[in-house]
């Protein structure tokens, strides 16, 4: 059977539309680590990304933003891929303004900013696609973005194009307090997650750690795992 929009954002929302799955404790598994992983230093705006697309990056982002608002906490998910933005899509918000009225000063973070169904979580869409995203991700306006979000969330989440595809998602890893990398059982070469983790590296990000996910526990259950570098 073809699955529909519809079904695929049910899936990819497992944490909101079903919390007491197997799947949802896996994100919350991800949200202790990363919480453990801040004794010392506080990790407030977090950057998800891949190596190649198809690894689930844009799923895990928008499960932990959620199972992080469903602590209580204030989280704005932001899509930086400018390039193949999905964030609207999964939270079923508009995308005719987003962070791209933002870099540009059409309009202010307060009101390009969505509040979505899940309490306490707001999505900043991509907005119009850009001619120069890259650009506008390394501009002045993004650090000052950055910081104003930190400023009035409790965690701030990015979700950008693969790390292999374009240099956006080591740009932003350098503007981010830590990196979260996704990768896919079964599909993801070890030569390309070696070759993510080294470009990260040469951005001077914090990895935090590795989610591993599509890996087939049984006939039916799929677990996330979060492995700290």
């Amino acid at each position: 059977m073809r699955k529909t929009i519809k079904d695929l954002t049910q899936r990819s929302l497992i944490t909101h539309n079903n919390p007491k799955s197997p799947i949802s404790e896996q994100y919350r598994t991800i949200r202790t680590n990363i919480q453990f992983s801040s004794i010392d230093t506080h990790y407030q705006s977090i950057m998800v990304t891949s190596s190649s697309p198809g690894e689930g990056k844009s799923t895990t982002v928008a499960n932990l933003a959620v199972v992080l608002a469903q602590q209580g906490k204030s989280v704005l998910l932001i899509d930086g891929d400018l390039r193949k933005p999905t964030v609207h899509y999964t939270f079923k918000v508009s995308n005719i303004q987003g962070i791209t009225n933002v870099l540009t000063r059409q309009i202010s973070l307060e009101d390009a900013a969505v509040q979505t169904s899940v309490e306490d979580l707001s999505v900043l869409p991509s907005g119009p696609i850009p001619p120069n995203p890259s650009e506008l991700l390394n501009s002045k306006s993004m650090e000052m973005l950055v910081e104003e979000a930190k400023s009035k969330y409790d965690y701030v989440l990015f979700d950008t194009p693969p790390v292999l595809a374009v240099t956006d998602a080591q740009i932003l890893a350098n503007r981010c307090d830590g990196v979260v990398l996704v990768t896919s059982s079964g599909k993801t070469e070890k030569e390309a997650a070696i070759k993510a983790k080294e470009l990260l590296d040469n951005a001077n990000a914090k990895i935090l750690g590795v989610v591993l996910n599509q890996k087939e526990m049984n006939e039916n259950s799929y677990y996330y795992y979060y492995g700290a570098n």
